[in-house]
């Protein structure tokens, strides 16, 4: 998958959201809870992760995307990009300061184990219920 280089390079913060409803307009945030700040080593493990993802055809769903991450950079101000992943149809859309229109809607291999990854570190499995 093809990632905005620039805002790759200045990212600093990643903001792990769990999606609750579709945005209010175009280039507005998904709406949702904040799960997860991710720092250092996970920034660039996420960015290398999400960069790996194989293209794939486009499915059809309706785009329901579970997830999505913010990329902010050192001055934490302004979203550079925020990918919102869908892996029923295997739809990835961004937008951001630093997206080209050209990057803001790609296709990947949900199945692919570069995918799974990624959705194991989006949603990790819950804590044991306490004894």
């Amino acid at each position: 998958m093809d990632l905005p280089a620039e805002a790759v390079a200045a990212t600093v913060l990643i903001e792990v959201v769990r999606i609750s409803a579709l945005p209010a307009g175009e280039g507005v945030l998904y709406p949702g809870e904040v799960v997860a700040h991710w720092t250092g080593s996970e920034v660039a493990h996420a960015l290398a992760l999400i960069a790996s993802l194989p293209g794939s055809e486009q499915h059809r769903c309706g785009f329901s995307p579970g997830w999505s991450l913010r990329a902010y950079e050192d001055s934490l101000d302004l979203v550079l990009f925020e990918a919102a992943f869908c892996f029923k149809c295997h739809e990835v859309r961004m937008h951001g300061t630093a997206v080209p229109p050209a990057l803001a809607r790609q296709f990947f291999d949900a199945e692919a184990s570069s995918a799974q990854s990624l959705l194991a570190l989006l949603s990790p499995a819950p804590a044991p219920a306490p004894r």
